[in-house]
């Protein structure tokens, strides 16, 4: 998202379509991973291709105060690193009707203040939440302040835990058919579900129109590479932020027994590369074009974050999940499992082996085609052309 976009000026006038109402929209995602912020961008970006819009995008992290920031983030990122059965645990706590009254209010007030500011100096007509908080803070605002907006929650994971079912919400707009019978099993209205995809960039949805050939072009070019290697071309995600298993994986995919060639992106180590048993290991360093390289490997190895999921899908590609985080990102992991879209290995050894079962053309096919099965590219676009007809814009 533009600079533009995320002060809440106008999206210039050739990013936008021609119309003659000029709409609000406010974005509200968080800095727990970057899938909340991926999806967030991924609607204004379909949302600006229809409508004139000012848009504006907030982090509910930054809406905190300093002291909700550092206990509220710093624990998150405690328990990922050194305790994640801790994290897994409050994960199963707080995923029932029973969920202790204290834990719930706390979507009610937690960062109202830096929300209400926003709210007022923006005054929009529609806010977007990726994050399950946002959309009762926001509600909380509205109602007090007796604003009025249409206030909807997307969806970023494959399973709905208690915290995505938010009665404030006025539309929750949902990833797969499961997850709406899931909303409707915690008591939510079926008027206000609306089963979309969960939205990827519009450059991923370009590239999974693209072959095989066409994408594997842009990916060296990108890579700056002249000559196609010989090797498998394997990508590991997940080598920021807390994924404990990153040194694991790249020992495992050293020592496979063949040769192959591992794309490392915004990962701990300094850009360059390394000869790692029989890898070699490019570390990128950070890359803005994620998706080229993405639809361009043979395989993914990594954590099952939802829009890691959403892309892998969108575009095809075999995905071995390892040590996901507990929780939703095991729930995500089953959800593919479930489809033969993915392996979950579970030890070293497991691990090992599955990278070698897609490593041939015929499984690594089965498997691609089964992820496509799965994939909504143009969920971005199914998500905008919801909210335009809930708000009866003109598009």
């Amino acid at each position: 998202m533009s600079g533009a976009e995320r002060r809440g000026e106008e999206v210039p006038p050739e990013a936008r379509p021609p119309s003659s109402a000029l709409h609000s929209a406010l974005m509200i995602s968080a800095s727990f991973g970057g899938g909340h912020h991926q999806a967030s961008s991924a609607v204004a970006q379909a949302l600006a291709e229809r409508v004139r819009l000012r848009l504006a995008q907030v982090d509910a992290v930054e809406m905190l105060t300093p002291a909700e920031r550092a206990l509220i983030v710093g624990v998150y990122g405690f328990w990922l690193r050194h305790l994640p059965a801790a994290y897994h645990a409050f994960y199963r706590w707080t995923d029932q009707p029973s969920e202790p009254r204290i834990v719930t209010s706390s979507f009610e007030w937690l960062g109202i203040g830096g929300l209400r500011r926003e709210l007022l100096a923006q005054r929009p007509e529609l806010v977007v939440s990726t994050f399950p908080t946002s959309v009762a803070l926001a509600d909380t605002v509205r109602r007090r302040e007796g604003l009025h907006f249409l206030n909807a929650l997307v969806l970023t994971d494959y399973r709905v835990h208690h915290h995505w079912a938010r009665p404030q919400a006025d539309l929750l707009l949902l990833p797969t058919e499961s997850t709406r019978r899931e909303m409707l099993g915690w008591g939510m209205a079926p008027e206000r579900l609306a089963v979309t995809g969960l939205p990827v960039s519009l450059e991923v949805e370009r590239l999974s129109r693209l072959g095989r050939l066409e994408r594997r072009r842009e990916m060296l070019a990108a890579l700056g590479w002249d000559e196609d290697p010989p090797e498998p071309l394997i990508l590991l995600s997940g080598g920021s932020g807390v994924y404990g298993a990153f040194m694991e994986i790249l020992e495992v995919l050293g020592n496979l027994g063949e040769r192959v060639r591992v794309l490392v992106v915004a990962g701990p180590c300094p850009p360059g590369v390394q000869q790692l048993g029989g890898a070699a290991v490019h570390h990128l360093g950070y890359r803005a074009d994620f998706a080229a390289l993405l639809a361009g490997v043979d395989l993914l190895v990594g954590k099952a974050g939802g829009m890691t999921v959403a892309e892998t899908t969108a575009l095809g590609v075999p995905l071995v999940v390892y040590r996901p985080i507990p929780g939703q990102e095991e729930h995500n992991a089953e959800y593919l499992l479930e489809h033969g879209a993915a392996l979950w290995p579970r030890s070293p050894h497991e691990l090992r082996r599955a990278v070698l079962t897609l490593l041939d053309p015929q499984a690594r096919a089965r498997t691609a085609a089964a992820a496509r099965a799965l994939g909504c590219p143009d969920a971005a676009r199914q998500v905008a052309g919801e909210l335009l007809t809930r708000l009866g814009w003109e598009a």
